[in-house]
């Protein structure tokens, strides 16, 4: 049975690899969907709101559908849902002005937000200081000042020196969101951090580097604490490299180094790389460190899940 709310980190705690399912585009989400959802073969749904409609009003309506249906085979409360949020992270002022995307999002009790076009340190960590509540302090920068000096006048400031800043999630959707997740708001509160900066944390955050930008900096990027995932964007980089068609296994010499330099940094931070396979290429991938699955072909995770001798079930 279930030990987790989210069952994706339940599985990456264990060195499994995951697999979701999710167009980038035009999901779907209404109550409807989310109870034919809560009965997929993948380990987490993907909702793209980068491209597709930022739909808050249909999320709610999705992650309700998926309670109502669940619980799943693996007896989690429903799959893992991560949604990919429209703000681009090309700098930290940026992600802050549009920090209110991730407050929305996660209100309607998703397990997980997606940064795309992530290109550089600081964004990234506004990014997750945006997800957490300010009452956390694992990662934060233990310079900065306390409540009680900042109540006096103090200014809040950045972290810094590979250290976070201090959460700036507020109280409001905890009402909405803890019901999804089957927690009073007290354990929400506790619970919705981003793990593997908090061991009990249920909230994945993922980074996407998809720049020429991103990759130059994704060894500062992916030491940002709080991260629990991160994959190579291979449409938009090839597009930035002069591309129009996009460019899978193998990579032009360009983005085959890219993809190199990304994986080995994710190595060095012990970040889960993602990154697409197929059923013909999933084991290779597997054993070189591929550990989240982009695939939406249920073949391709049967296949993984063997190789590795899969005990949750589907």
């Amino acid at each position: 049975m279930a030990t987790r709310i989210n069952r994706a980190i339940e599985l990456l705690s264990q060195d499994q690899a995951i697999y979701y399912d999710g167009p980038h585009s035009g999901h779907v989400l209404t109550y409807e969907q989310g109870r034919i959802d809560a009965g997929t073969w993948a380990d987490y749904m993907n909702v793209g709101m980068e491209h597709g409609a930022f739909d808050m009003t249909g999320l709610a309506a999705y992650m309700q559908g998926m309670v109502d249906a669940g619980p799943t085979r693996s007896g989690h409360r429903s799959p893992a849902v991560i949604v990919e949020a429209p703000v681009n992270g090309i700098n930290a002022d940026h992600v802050r002005f549009n920090a209110w995307q991730f407050r929305q999002i996660l209100g309607r009790g998703v397990h997980g937000i997606l940064l795309c076009q992530a290109e550089n340190a600081a964004a990234v960590q506004a990014f997750v200081e945006s997800c957490r509540y300010p009452h956390h302090a694992a990662g934060v920068d233990p310079s900065l000042p306390s409540p009680v000096d900042r109540l006096g006048g103090a200014v809040r400031p950045e972290g810094g020196g590979g250290r976070l800043g201090i959460g700036t999630r507020g109280r409001g959707s905890e009402n909405t969101a803890a019901p999804i997740w089957g927690l009073s708001t007290t354990e929400y509160f506790a619970r919705c951090e981003p793990w593997p900066l908090n061991p009990d944390g249920e909230l994945l955050l993922g980074v996407k580097l998809e720049s020429p930008e991103g990759i130059a900096r994704c060894e500062e990027i992916l030491a940002v604490p709080g991260l629990g995932f991160a994959e190579l964007g291979p449409g938009d980089l090839g597009l930035s490299l002069g591309y129009v068609t996009v460019h899978r296994h193998p990579y032009p010499p360009e983005m085959a180094a890219a993809r190199a330099r990304v994986m080995a940094a994710c190595r060095a931070n012990n970040i889960p790389f993602l990154e697409g396979c197929t059923p013909e290429n999933v084991v290779a991938r597997i054993d070189e460190g591929v550990r989240v699955v982009a695939g939406h072909d249920p073949e391709t995770a049967r296949i993984g899940r063997a190789h590795q001798n899969r005990r949750m079930a589907v």
